[in-house]
C-alpha cells in the first residue's frame, strides 16, 4: 500500500507536514489548492478514515498513524475560524501519471 505525505499551510503561515498510509488523499485534496479550515478538516478526516480502513482490510488492524494525523490536524484546526483559509502546499508522491517531468 503506497504511503504519502502532504504539507499544509495554516492561516498564520505555519506549515505542517502530515502522513497518510494511502494515496487516497488525492481523492479528497489537491496540491496547491486553498480550502476553508472547516472544508479542509472534513476532507482530510474523511480521507484518513478511508486510508485507515484500507490498512485494516489489508492487514487486519487500523492504522494508528492515520488516527494520529487526524488528531494532529483537528488540534491545529481548532486554533482558527472555520472560514479561515488553509492551503495544501504539496502532496507526495503525486498520483501515478501526473508527475511533472
Amino acid at each position: 500500500m503506497p504511503e504519502m505525505t502532504f504539507s499544509v499551510r495554516w492561516p498564520d503561515g505555519r506549515v505542517e507536514h502530515c502522513y497518510s498510509p494511502s494515496l487516497v488523499m488525492h481523492d479528497h485534496l489537491s496540491a496547491e489548492t486553498t480550502y476553508t479550515v472547516e472544508d479542509f478538516l472534513r476532507r482530510s478526516t474523511t480521507a484518513l478514515e478511508v486510508a485507515s480502513a484500507r490498512v485494516k482490510e489489508k492487514f487486519g488492524f487500523a492504522c494508528t498513524s492515520a488516527v494520529a494525523t487526524t488528531d494532529t490536524l483537528t488540534r491545529s484546526a481548532a486554533h482558527y475560524r472555520a472560514d479561515d483559509l488553509v492551503e495544501v502546499v504539496r502532496m507526495w508522491p503525486p498520483l501515478p501519471g501526473t508527475e511533472v517531468r
